[in-house]
């Protein structure tokens, strides 16, 4: 199929969510994408409570979505939604954190990138075309304030044993 070359048009889109919320945006190729994100989810911590929306890239280009949360399962077709971008897949959680399964959702064989795995205000950059949009990068919370300090590597050490990430 060839295009005509075209305008493109820069968007911002923010991912709607709680505060505290996690979540996983990514790309992918095939429309099993959901399924295959639910069981590497499951097989891996299977206490977390998630929804997943992937974005069908042609066909009839439908929001796709699974999970074992009911409001989670919306709050990832909204988003899916909103962004709009084909091949494109998020992932809200609760009951975990994205450390938890990220590298079990990088090795799913459809996934081909991640963009961001966070909990932070996310904005994401698309470009749309006359064929669609796609996601060029994402803006993953504040910019630095400035270096750390050697009492701030303490709180950094003592705030990871707390939350039980370091022994």
């Amino acid at each position: 199929m060839n295009l005509p070359s075209s305008r493109i048009e820069l968007k911002v889109v923010p991912i709607e969510k709680p505060d505290d919320m996690n979540f996983i945006l990514g790309h992918s190729h095939f429309i099993k994408t959901v399924e295959d994100l639910y069981e590497a989810i499951v097989q891996t911590n299977p206490a977390m409570k998630f929804g997943i929306a992937f974005c069908e890239a042609s066909g009839p280009a439908l929001v796709r979505s699974v999970g074992n949360d009911q409001r989670l399962i919306e709050l990832a077709q909204k988003n899916a939604m909103s962004l709009s971008a084909g091949h494109t897949f998020i992932i809200m959680m609760e009951n975990g954190f994205p450390v938890n399964i990220l590298n079990t959702i990088k090795n799913v064989s459809e996934v081909c990138r991640i963009y961001c795995a966070t909990a932070n205000p996310t904005q994401v950059i698309l470009a749309e075309t006359e064929l669609g949009r796609g996601i060029l990068g994402v803006i993953d919370g504040e910019k630095p304030k400035g270096i750390e300090t050697e009492a701030d590597v303490v709180k950094r050490k003592e705030f990871l044993r707390m939350i039980g990430y370091k022994l």
